[in-house]
């Protein structure tokens, strides 16, 4: 007897169990609860032959954005490729976009994931991947209009429907509808309260808005939502510290990264990036961070996968810069150049935005300043081109604005933080900005250190 998923998706298996196991998978990598990984796992050791599992393998390693996770990736697509004769037309589909993000083709697979959201628009594997895909290539349209597509076919019964509404709300945000991406996260949230995408789109609304109190607020009320076995835990403790941050909380910062941002080696890409992140904003402002940048670095150049996600090797770039190894920000560069000059997705993206965003962080921490602004001023505009959310980019802004100020570039300087302050609030941490800003016009000084 065939079977059909919790959404009427036919699945090419005779168990039921296997199902069950996947739609266990499935709700798990939704709200990234636990380890779907192991869910998934234990369904393919019942039943090596269910295609949909390994089709929900691939993807989880698609979504994950990191090298590392490849040997597992072409594991699961040969697996199901293996089984194409007896697999239906959405699982073989599921198989051939995941590989293409194997060979390179990251653009190819997305379209591949984006075409199973239109022809199957209640395959919520499909739709959660292609969302992710959209955040890991910059497609801050598609974040929103991908929901979009599918909305009309499901109504609050269909499993899953809050989810779609956290996403939802996390492309409103990133397309500047603040207003609509707040109330999308707080319907989700209203449906589902322990959903970390939809806690994380409203606390992007708020930060990008500037309100920083009410964004610890926000997250603070909401502890026990989103920070208990969740994958994305660090990721919501790294906006908290980031709202403490623009507060000039700077000892709170340091105690949030310390105990909640900071991993245990190996970490995933995602709580590296946020380390680096984290770190890197510290360090622009001058404030010492002792010596919590070397087993950021340790892990970054002990994972072997620089080259693979340009995003990824920008940030393990800072974590060597900061740690004070420039030769391994060097052969972190050299393979990021290695990268560019090859084929595929990640190419482009390295060529047109890693690249010159990761020579502009060497000339900063060399203090060539004039250069480091030479390189970000363009670059700036095209970033999203590498993926990540206007959040995680604003360091790029960040940077070119100390650097301008070291370099006593008044005019630039001013002009930058003025850029700044007509977007949000005035807080503590702009506010010592445009101080400095402002004093570049006074002195014939560079001003080397943050206030």
């Amino acid at each position: 007897m065939a079977h059909t998923d919790a959404r009427g998706l036919a699945v090419s298996t005779q168990h039921a169990r296997s199902v069950e196991r996947y739609e266990a998978a499935l709700a798990l990598l939704n709200g990234y609860y636990a380890d779907p990984l192991a869910e998934i796992d234990a369904a393919l050791e019942d039943d090596p032959a269910f295609a949909m599992g390994h089709a929900f393998r691939a993807g989880l390693m698609v979504t994950a954005g990191d090298g590392t996770a490849a040997p597992l990736l072409r594991q699961s697509v040969e697996a199901g490729e293996a089984l194409y004769a007896q697999a239906n037309d959405r699982e073989r589909r599921h198989i051939a976009a995941a590989r293409a993000w194997l060979d390179g083709r990251f653009d190819q697979a997305l379209r591949q994931y984006g075409d199973l959201v239109m022809d199957y628009p209640h395959d919520l594997l499909a739709i959660q991947v292609a969302h992710l895909c959209d955040f890991l290539l910059g497609q801050s349209s598609m974040l929103r209009d991908r929901i979009g597509q599918v909305l009309p076919h499901w109504d609050t019964h269909t499993p899953g429907y809050s989810y779609l509404l956290g996403m939802q709300a996390f492309g409103f945000e990133e397309t500047h509808l603040y207003d609509r991406a707040e109330a999308a996260g707080h319907r989700a949230l209203d449906i589902n309260r322990r959903d970390p995408w939809a806690v994380h789109a409203v606390a992007h609304v708020m930060e990008m808005q500037g309100r920083t109190d009410d964004g610890v607020a926000w997250l603070d009320s909401r502890r026990d939502d989103w920070a208990s076995d969740n994958m994305f835990a660090v990721h919501n403790w790294w906006h908290l510290a980031l709202f403490h941050l623009e507060a000039g909380h700077t000892e709170e910062v340091l105690a949030l990264f310390d105990r909640y941002i900071a991993r245990p080696l190996p970490a995933i890409a995602l709580d590296l990036i946020d380390a680096s992140a984290m770190l890197w904003r510290l360090h622009l402002r001058g404030v010492e961070v002792g010596q919590r940048w070397q087993p950021v670095a340790d892990d970054w150049l002990g994972r072997g996968a620089a080259g693979y996600y340009a995003f990824n090797d920008v940030h393990a770039i800072m974590a060597s810069l900061g740690a004070g190894r420039p030769d391994g920000a060097a052969a972190l560069r050299a393979a990021l150049d290695t990268a560019a000059q090859g084929e595929g997705t990640n190419a482009a993206m390295a060529r047109d935005v890693g690249l010159p965003v990761a020579d502009a962080l060497i000339a900063f921490e060399r203090g060539e300043f004039a250069q480091t602004i030479e390189l970000l001023l363009p670059v700036r505009l095209i970033a999203h081109r590498f993926g990540g959310s206007h959040a995680q980019r604003d360091i790029i802004g960040l940077t070119l604005i100390e650097a301008a100020i070291r370099d006593g570039r008044a005019s630039l300087a001013g002009a930058l933080t003025a850029e700044r302050a007509a977007l949000k609030p005035m807080s503590p941490s702009l506010q010592i900005l445009v101080r400095r800003a402002d004093a570049c016009r006074t002195s014939d000084q560079p001003q080397v250190r943050a206030a």
